[in-house]
């Protein structure tokens, strides 16, 4: 087999000079060129560690060193490693420790006398893939994390079996006014009021014949304080630690509705104005006219003339009362708008 051409950087905590010898050899055999340091203390071990210019990929350990030895060792070396997989070397074919020590953070076991080339090789490689494999959930974790607690908008996940709130966000808490330790204890029916329950049962069996699809959905949510708000949802399917579950976004849109409502009555009121302008305005508009082309004529008698302007007086009071009304009614929608209400 080809010797592998990658780059490793290794560090070999050993103080038997036979056993560095025989582990140095393996990993020429596998490795085209390994970077190998060799510390012979767990001291050395430490200091070179603690160096910022060296990284190392790997740390082969033997668990029987000068100034520390077993269960100490492996936790001191692990709390140094910062995420770099260790590798345990013994000549102990102790089975329990061996397991005990995997569940300290050390990645393999190896004993000494069975220990091949091919077998350290394997053991390196697999090592390595698996913490860069933690190393990129870790990673997706976070960034899920901050994506969650950070967003502006009410989220939350919920089982898909007993509507139970599995986590909640920041904002939800600030929003909805429950603490998070009564969110955990609550579902979703406690944020609904009991009008909107069959309408959740409902949702939940469309959510059921239809697994796995995004939606989005318009609902009524009740706060710690009882306020009732209108809330647009948008709803994910999710597998959050082993468990069918939804991750939902919360967009409180009470104030929206109410400013549509708002402009739709401003427009009813505007339609009302124009109905008038249309047709209540026409009617003393056109006597007017018609009155003013019978005094253009000058063939009005004195009396006639008086009753003329009678009518005029009538009818541009009539006009201006009209007028008024317009005004009051287009103040009123311009008010209406402004303030929401």
């Amino acid at each position: 087999m080809a010797a592998d051409k990658g780059e490793y950087n290794i560090l070999v905590v050993e103080d038997n000079p036979g056993d560095f010898a025989l582990v140095e050899d393996f990993l020429f055999e596998q490795i085209e060129a390994p970077q190998i340091l060799h510390a012979k203390s767990y001291k050395t071990a430490k200091e070179n560690l603690l160096r910022d210019n060296y990284r190392f990929d790997i740390i082969l350990l033997d668990l029987s060193l000068p100034d520390y030895t077993g269960e100490p060792l492996i936790n001191g070396i692990v709390e140094l490693c910062q995420n770099i997989p260790v590798i345990v070397l013994t000549g102990y074919s102790d089975f329990t420790f061996g397991v005990k020590s995997l569940s300290l953070g050390v990645s393999d076991y190896l004993l000494k006398d069975e220990l091949t080339s091919v077998s350290l090789y394997k053991s390196i490689v697999y090592s390595i893939e698996r913490r860069k494999s933690i190393m990129r959930l870790q990673e997706s974790e976070k960034r899920y994390s901050e994506l969650f607690d950070l967003s502006p908008l009410p989220m939350w996940v919920v089982n898909l079996h007993n509507l139970k709130f599995l986590d909640v966000n920041l904002e939800t808490i600030k929003h909805y006014g429950f603490t998070r330790e009564e969110f955990l204890a609550m579902t979703l029916k406690d944020i609904r009021p009991p009008e909107e329950l069959a309408k959740l049962e409902n949702d939940i069996d469309e959510g059921n014949r239809n697994p796995g699809l995004l939606t989005n959905n318009i609902v009524i949510h009740r706060k710690k304080n009882g306020e009732l708000r209108n809330v647009e949802i948008r709803i994910a399917p999710l597998q959050y630690k082993g468990e069918k579950a939804n991750v939902v976004i919360a967009n409180d849109i009470t104030e929206r509705l109410l400013y549509l409502k708002a402009v739709e009555d401003q427009n009813e009121k505007f339609r009302e104005i124009s109905w008038i302008q249309s047709h209540l305005v026409r009617a003393p508009l056109a006597r007017i006219m018609a009155l003013s082309t019978l005094i253009s004529s000058g063939q009005c008698e004195e009396d006639e003339l008086k009753k003329i302007l009678e009518y005029l007086s009538v009818s541009a009071n009539e006009l201006d009362e009209i007028i008024k009304n317009i005004t009051d009614k287009t103040a009123a929608a311009h008010y209406r708008l402004n303030n929401g209400i």
